[in-house]
């Protein structure tokens, strides 16, 4: 089991607090300090029956600056995720070949 996580992210923390309360204990990966590559991006939208653009979190400076308006091909899109991992929703839960995005947080019972 692995958790894209960001700990200053509170519904980050309370996907993680749900998971170690069930004895669980993922791999954490600090998405913002070791960001996903392109190819590991397409594996985890794949898994998450997801489009690029499905992914971004719209509320972002980063999106509000560069983005907003915009309809960039997909393939664009991922480009944008992998420069810029702070528009990757998250939290991001994987385990096995399938994952969620624990929003709300109880959605990661799913892979439970």
């Amino acid at each position: 089991m692995k958790i894209y996580h960001n700990p200053r992210c509170r519904k980050s923390r309370e996907t993680l607090a749900i998971l170690e309360g069930k004895g669980l204990k993922p791999e954490i990966v600090l998405y913002l300090e070791s960001p996903p590559s392109r190819e590991e991006l397409k594996e985890i939208l794949k898994m998450l029956g997801m489009k690029a653009s499905e992914l971004v979190r719209q509320g972002e400076q980063i999106y509000k600056d560069n983005f907003k308006g915009k309809v960039l091909p997909e393939e664009e899109w991922l480009d944008a995720l992998v420069s810029y991992p702070k528009l990757i929703e998250r939290p991001i839960v994987i385990r096995g070949k399938k994952a969620v995005i624990g929003r709300p947080p109880e959605k990661v019972e799913e892979l439970l």
